[in-house]
């Protein structure tokens, strides 16, 4: 049976390496668009400017061999990932353009089934000031975003635009609402932020390992007829050792409509979704992980 043939943006990046391995283990023919080389070569790298249309549209036009077949599948995760780390204006021009690019240039080769990267951050807890707290518990994907920062407002106008796409289209584009992703080499750093869980009150306590954004990435590219979702991905815990009543409480006494278990450590932000359109189910617990 011939390979599914996978383009992978930003796949030299924290993410993306992780994402091209998941790939190419479970057989995806894979290429990788970035403005960077790997430090690690797993597959073909093409460096491209993924803010520049007809490079993003060239480098999707790539062929593999006499068959001339492009790609069945794009997984999008370049970006400037978090806010205020460059001017405002060139962090929006940038997330939002080169995610237009992708997408219009999928469209115009027939690709029909794209994966994003979008946030937590969309939600706009993560970095308001004075921070604010959900509405409910857990947050779902029917919560208001509410961003003031131009990173979270980049991912809101990306999903807008997925949705767009499918209207024009019918192509499927599943837009991966990120909780704060993590790689083994992380969790001992996350482990001794314990002793002061208010550092990650910002996020919510989410994490998610790298390895399980990898397998929700495939996952999500092996379905179809799914249209254009929002979809939660973050561990079923948290990243503290308190549980989840105790945090609420200390940390976040004003909520008034908590529907989480009160013992135990749920996590605050809902993945129910992903496992009930992607199949998807966590396989790395950074309780269990932790590398001393």
């Amino acid at each position: 049976m011939e390979k599914k043939r996978i383009a992978i943006t930003g796949g030299s990046g924290k993410a993306g390496k992780w994402i091209i391995k998941e790939m190419l283990d479970h057989g995806f023919d894979v290429l990788n668009l970035d403005w960077k080389l790997p430090d690690e070569p797993l597959c073909d790298t093409v460096i491209v400017d993924l803010n520049d249309l007809g490079q993003v549209h060239n480098a999707l036009s790539r062929y593999n061999g006499r068959n001339r077949k492009s790609f069945d599948a794009v997984i999008h995760f370049a970006a400037i990932p978090q806010a205020y780390t460059y001017a405002n204006d060139y962090i929006y021009r940038n997330n939002v353009m080169n995610t237009y690019n992708i997408l219009e240039a999928a469209a115009n080769l027939g690709i029909n089934n794209v994966v994003l990267a979008s946030s937590e951050s969309s939600y706009g807890m993560v970095f308001a000031s004075p921070f604010f707290s959900p509405q409910y518990l857990p947050v779902d994907e029917q919560h208001p975003q509410l961003p003031e920062d131009s990173y979270g407002l980049s991912k809101v106008v990306n999903e807008v635009t997925a949705e767009a796409f499918h209207r024009r289209t019918g192509m499927q584009v599943i837009s991966l609402r990120l909780g704060n992703i993590l790689e083994p080499n992380d969790y001992p750093r996350v482990h001794e932020s314990f002793t002061k869980p208010e550092d990650r009150k910002v996020i919510l306590w989410s994490y998610i390992d790298v390895r399980d954004v990898a397998a929700a990435c495939r996952l999500a590219v092996d379905k179809t007829g799914l249209g254009a979702q929002a979809i939660i991905l973050a561990a079923d815990d948290t990243s503290s050792n308190l549980s989840t009543a105790e945090l609420v409480q200390r940390y976040l006494p004003n909520i008034k409509n908590n529907k989480l278990p009160g013992d135990g450590r749920p996590a605050l932000l809902s993945n129910e979704k992903a496992k009930v359109l992607l199949g998807w189910r966590q396989q790395f617990f950074l309780q269990e992980n932790v590398e001393y």
